[in-house]
């Protein structure tokens, strides 16, 4: 069986307090998009010389690190766990999302694993159940259960659905090969609560945007590598109506009413594409 995880962009990431577990607690929205990894799984035949219950393989994307701590491993690891009956499988996955890019691949991964396995060995979950068990493997990983458009508190684990619809813009992404990591991104940050919730700026008309809906990562992330901030320029000087930093980097995105052409990103993104949103 097969199934195409999708990425996300946040429409606004606020820092509001760190918590007392060294946690920070957010306010965001996060938008679904048709950016797609594929994740293949089948059951793996009895007889199959293979260390692991879950023999993973990834493809077009290296990414670095035992494959077994893959959020795709750990996802099955967790439900055989509950399960013991859950057969042995064979999992391939293709990275069509761009990884560290603040775009959620992993987390995606993850949520598309855990109902994947729930349809092909009907463990009888409940959405609710399979929320539970990726908030337990990552802060964004509920959200990929939902897919819908959602107000996000907490860490990112406590998801509010809105109604809010991005029909008939044009996305553009563009991330440069400068990966960011999450402790890094954080470095620079001095928690504090916006003057107004993204989740109300957001249900305004988007040309209202620019100077209202921020990212707070984008201080810290552009001060260290001002580079990733000049993309965001660019994008608001090819004619974006709105442009910003998705998660705590590096993926830049910016919103037009028309699709534009990314050529002149061909030295700093080695990701890059326009996709209409539905």
């Amino acid at each position: 069986m097969i199934t195409f995880p999708i990425a996300k962009i946040n429409l606004g990431l606020n820092v509001v307090e760190k918590r007392p577990d060294g946690y920070h607690n957010l306010e965001t929205v996060f938008y679904p998009v048709q950016i797609n990894d594929a994740l293949e799984v089948y059951e793996m035949d009895k007889d199959f010389p293979s260390p692991a219950d879950c023999d993973l393989k990834v493809t077009n994307i290296t990414i670095d690190g035992d494959e077994q701590r893959n959020l795709v491993c750990r996802a099955y690891t967790l439900l055989k766990h509950d399960f013991p009956t859950l057969p042995r499988v064979h999992a391939h996955l293709y990275k069509g999302i761009p990884t560290q890019a603040g775009m959620g691949g992993g987390s995606s991964d993850c949520a598309a694993m855990i109902t994947l396995l729930d349809e092909m060995f009907s463990l009888g979950l409940t959405e609710q159940q399979m929320i539970d068990y990726a908030a337990r493997l990552g802060a964004d990983c509920p959200f990929f259960i939902l897919n819908r458009p959602c107000y996000a508190e907490g860490i990112g684990e406590r998801l509010q659905p809105i109604g809010l619809s991005l029909k008939g813009w044009y996305l553009a992404v563009v991330r440069p090969d400068i990966p960011v990591p999450t402790k890094e991104a954080f470095s620079l940050i001095t928690p504090q609560r916006p003057p107004q919730n993204c989740r109300d700026i957001v249900m305004q008309p988007v040309e209202t945007w620019r100077d209202a809906l921020t990212n707070d990562f984008e201080h810290s992330v552009f001060t260290l590598h001002p580079e990733i901030g000049t993309i965001k320029q660019r994008l608001y000087d090819l004619g974006a109506t709105y442009a910003a930093m998705s998660g705590s980097g590096s993926s830049l995105f910016g919103l037009f009413r028309q699709p534009v052409s990314l050529d002149g990103f061909n030295d700093e993104g080695t990701f890059k594409t326009i996709i209409p949103l539905s």
